[in-house]
């Protein structure tokens, strides 16, 4: 039962590969602030590793086995196979991950102006410390949807000369009413609102910085003040990640969770080559912070709907192969796990916590209190996990959420698992969760990487 320190076991090679992979994968974080921007990343990943989408591959005729193809579902959700020698009624070996984060939201009528003071209004997403998200620079990304049918792109806040937002906090010189409250009461949600300028427009007497603020968005990115109707802008923190540590064993960055373990999952997958005995899958969802509601969510039915189409496009398809090629998959839904804090220690479980640097962290079950809303994993499916990672030579550690009546949370895994498939969670420690920055190993993803490409590798999932 002793668990290893990655670093510890990894020669001078392996440890610079791990590096090389850390730096890749900042490359991947700081371009995929938001959702969408995550797909747009992974499609440009996939379709340099010679996958190509389902679409394009019907045209081409047939799928056969080694096909590599991407389906994009509503530039929110990402799924990709590479087609198996097996018939695909025989299963697929699953990765999945979700590609959303805490976040501050926009709201569809956001714009106002209070004392010359120009400010946009927002409703948070996701679980939040409200308190965190006040007083750090913050940016602006998104899409606005104009009603002739054009998209207008927004990411501002992260290059050098860009300017950047902010929610201003009350000075500590007057705070003495504010500091009794409790840390959920501190900050609440109606007063994040996100300054965005200051400056009145000359001539105008009533909302003179509104009106200004609403000449540069028309001026700049041909926006109009009811264009907010159908926008999706989301407020995020500025800034690229960054090294931590003298050494730069860890990385600190926004939206770790849950995109530390997408990128490792879609790499392992566009890293296999050759034509796999199982169809092989990469599934990288939206919604998942909120419930996974949704068109775009795992909850939907678009996994099954796009399976479907897959083996369609094989020349496989029937009703009754789809159910058995769900049933008799095997995935691992890769999400983060709360890694242990000394500073914290009263609410872990020291035993049963997941460790910073000692390898990917598998929870055989979530949910809260008693288990409720959890995915419980088999204990021969963990058997067979267990000797996948041993075979490989994986780091791996077991752990839960905190201790039985203090923590709890979910994952996709119940959703995958609704179809009869065998699912556990299995992913990477984080610290400071769902704060504007937090933190995970270097090593940590390296393992990971490498427990994914061992379970894709795996032949066959006999149970």
């Amino acid at each position: 039962m002793y668990r290893k320190n990655v670093w510890s076991q990894l020669s001078q090679d392996e440890i610079q590969q791990a590096m090389a992979m850390g730096d890749a994968y900042r490359a991947y974080l700081d371009e995929s602030k938001t959702e969408r921007e995550c797909v747009e990343a992974s499609v440009r990943l996939a379709r340099n590793e010679g996958f190509i989408s389902l679409e394009e591959a019907r045209a081409q005729g047939k799928l056969q086995p080694g096909a590599r193809v991407y389906a994009d579902w509503m530039g929110k959700s990402l799924i990709a196979f590479i087609l198996g020698a097996q018939p695909m009624e025989k299963g697929m070996n699953i990765l999945g991950a979700h590609i959303d984060s805490p976040r501050l939201d926009i709201k569809q009528n956001p714009l106002y102006e209070e004392e010359s003071l120009g400010y946009l209004d927002t409703h948070y997403y996701g679980g939040i410390k409200k308190y965190q998200w006040v007083a750090v620079p913050l940016a602006m990304h998104g899409v606005v949807a104009r009603k002739d049918g054009s998209i207008v792109k927004l990411s501002i806040g992260e290059k050098e000369e860009d300017p950047v937002f902010c929610i201003s906090d009350l000075l500590v010189h007057l705070s003495g009413e504010q500091m009794k409250k409790t840390a959920a009461e501190v900050i609440e949600g109606e007063t994040l609102n996100v300054i965005i300028g200051s400056i009145p427009l000359k001539g105008e007497e009533k909302e003179p910085v509104k009106k200004a603020l609403l000449q540069l968005l028309k001026d700049s990115y041909q926006i109009e003040e009811e264009d907010f109707l159908s926008a999706e802008i989301e407020i995020v923190p500025a800034g690229k990640s960054r090294d931590m540590g003298l050494d730069r064993s860890l990385i600190a960055g926004y939206g770790h969770d849950d995109r530390v373990c997408a990128y490792p999952s879609l790499k392992a997958l566009t890293d296999y080559s050759g034509t796999p005995e199982r169809t092989l899958c990469c599934i990288l969802t939206d919604k998942e912070e909120i419930g996974s509601v949704g068109a775009t969510g795992m909850a939907s039915h678009f996994f099954e709907n796009v399976c479907a189409e897959l083996l369609d496009a094989a020349g496989q398809y029937s009703e009754l192969t789809l159910r058995r090629m769900l049933i008799r998959s095997c995935m691992l839904s890769s999400d983060v796990s709360a890694g242990y804090d000394p500073n914290f220690s009263s609410v872990f479980e020291k035993k049963n916590a997941a460790l910073m640097g000692y390898g990917v962290c598998f929870n055989k079950f979530t949910g809260r209190g008693g288990k409720g809303g959890s995915n419980d994993a088999n204990a021969e499916y963990i058997a067979l996990v267990r000797r996948l990672m041993d075979d490989a030579q994986v780091c791996f550690q077991t752990a839960e959420l905190g201790k039985v009546d203090v923590g709890g949370g979910g994952t996709i895994a119940y959703m995958c698992s609704k179809y009869g498939m065998s699912v556990i969670d299995a992913g990477i420690p984080v610290l400071s969760m769902h704060a504007p920055w937090e933190v995970i190993s270097r090593a940590d993803l390296y393992a990971a990487y490498k427990g994914y490409c061992a379970f894709l590798n795996c032949p066959a999932m006999d149970l």
